[in-house]
Order: structure tokens, then sequence, then C-alpha cells
């Protein structure tokens, strides 16, 4: 048990419907517990998937949810021991309490980091592996998009779930995942699945045009769009009729290269996350 801290944890839970108990897991915070010291910030992480939740309550505000979450993260980095609970009675006021949080329960770490995946696997992310592979395409791309930024650290400096709408038209509906902005340059990137269709594919590359204009009237800055994709080799694992699959995968990324957007895969994300990392915090 040599170097390692006793430390205490809570869930997060939500519960659209008190009245029936249901919840739903959807995060840990972990802290040194109060005899060991305090020496590391608490730390607290969401799910990257809300399948669950949506299954509990198709009409879940998993934006609201994840800008929930950068909140949380901030007010803990900025307190200490005493920040905790003005931090816990944002999360259970929140949705007027449709986020709990549970009594504290006691665990020992070597790493903080590593304490909080195992916590997340097994109270949060523990059942249904076995569909992973049949797990939204486009979800697992955001799941790999959010992981290789934040292994880099530029996170939670980037803008997430930009609204098309502030450079298009009132109404539109699309939101671009995340982006950020290295001088007078934005970049965005989008999660694109061609897994088994390309409808995507062809609303971005529609929507581009107007999306460009817009970031050069609004920001006074040129646009590059990237939209991260599955490789080749993953769309076309297991799948009947190839031939359709790659040529539906050519189509897509063509129509998308056509707009002037980048297309990268998951592959490349480290390289994509290094070079964020790069541009933000050199400025």
């Amino acid at each position: 048990m040599n170097g390692r801290k006793q430390c205490e944890f809570f869930l997060v839970r939500y519960v659209p419907d008190p009245v029936k108990n249901e919840f739903v897991n959807i995060g840990v915070l972990l802290r040194e517990a109060a005899a060991a010291g305090v020496v590391n910030a608490p730390m607290l992480r969401f799910t990257r998937d809300w399948s669950r939740v949506r299954c509990v309550d198709p009409e879940a505000d998993t934006e609201m949810l994840e800008g929930l979450e950068g909140e949380l993260r901030a007010r803990l980095l900025e307190g200490t021991q005493d920040g905790m609970k003005p931090v816990l009675e944002v999360i259970e006021d929140s949705f007027s309490n449709m986020l709990q949080v549970t009594e504290a329960k006691g665990c020992l770490a070597e790493s903080m980091i590593a304490e909080i995946e195992s916590l997340m696997r097994v109270y949060v992310e523990s059942r249904k592996r076995e569909s992973v592979r049949r797990q939204s395409g486009r979800a697992k791309i955001q799941g790999a998009m959010r992981r290789g930024f934040e292994q880099a650290g530029v996170w939670e400096l980037m803008r997430k779930r930009i609204a098309a709408s502030t450079y298009t038209k009132p109404g539109d509906p699309l939101r671009i995942d995340c982006g950020y902005r290295p001088n007078g340059v934005i970049r965005m990137f989008h999660a694109v699945s061609l897994e088994s269709e390309t409808e995507l594919a062809k609303v971005l590359a529609f929507s581009m045009p107007a999306i460009r204009q817009g970031v050069a009237r609004v920001e006074g800055a040129t646009l590059e769009m990237t939209a991260v994709v599955e490789p080749l080799r993953e769309v076309r694992a297991g799948e009947d009729g190839e031939d359709d699959v790659t040529a539906h995968y050519r189509f897509a990324v063509e129509t998308m290269e056509a707009q002037q957007i980048r297309v990268m895969t998951t592959a490349d994300m480290g390289r994509m996350a290094h070079t964020a990392r790069q541009e933000m915090l050199r400025e």
C-alpha cells in the first residue's frame, strides 16, 4: 500500500424522474480525504457517451451537461477543500434536482488520474462493453477527438458545440463539435461517421460556403474546417458488399474535399492534438 493516498469519491447521477427513482451514473468526483491533507485539486469526470442517458430520457439536454462539467472543473481548480461544498450544491441544484450526488466512499489511489479512470470504468461505463462495436459511429469518433485533445491538455481551452447559426441564419440546427482560434485562423473539427451513411458529409459540405463567409464577416478570420472520420479499414471490416462501402466512403470524402474541408481519420488525432497544443499554448 506504500505510496497510495487515502481518497474519497462521489458519483454524479442523472435522475430524470425522482418519483420512479431511476438514475444513470454520469460522472465521478474524486478528492483526497481530509485526513490525508490536500495536495492535488479534486478531479471531476463526466461520461463521454450519453447513450445511456438518452435511453432513460430521450429529451435530456446533454449539451448543458457537458457545459456544466467544464464550469464545475473550473470551480474545483479555483478552490481547495472549502471549495467542495459550493460545487456539490451547484450539482444538486442543477436541472431542478435532476442531478444528484451520492455519499462519499473511500478508496486508495496511487494516482488521481488512474483512479478516476478506474472509477469511471467500474461505476459509469462498466456495462454493455460488448456493444462498443455497435456504438454510434459519430459518438465513437467524438470520443476519440475528445481523448486526443484532453491528452494534449487543450480540451478545456476549446470552444464546444459551435452554433452554425452564428455565421449563417437563425434556425440553422448544425453545431460544430469543437474549435479554437490561433491568430487570424479559426480551426473547427467535426466528427463525421461514414460507417453507415454519407448524409452528414453532404450536410457539412453544403453548409461550408455560408459558414466560411459568416466566419469572415463575424470573426474577421478565415476558416479551416476538419472532418474527422473513421479509417476506411474500420468501415470495411466485416461488411458485405465491400465495393459499395468503399464507393460510399470515397464519395463522402470527395464531396467534403470539394468544399475545402480537410478530411482526417481518428488515426491522425495525435498529430492534430499536438498541433493544437503548440498553437494554443504559445499564445
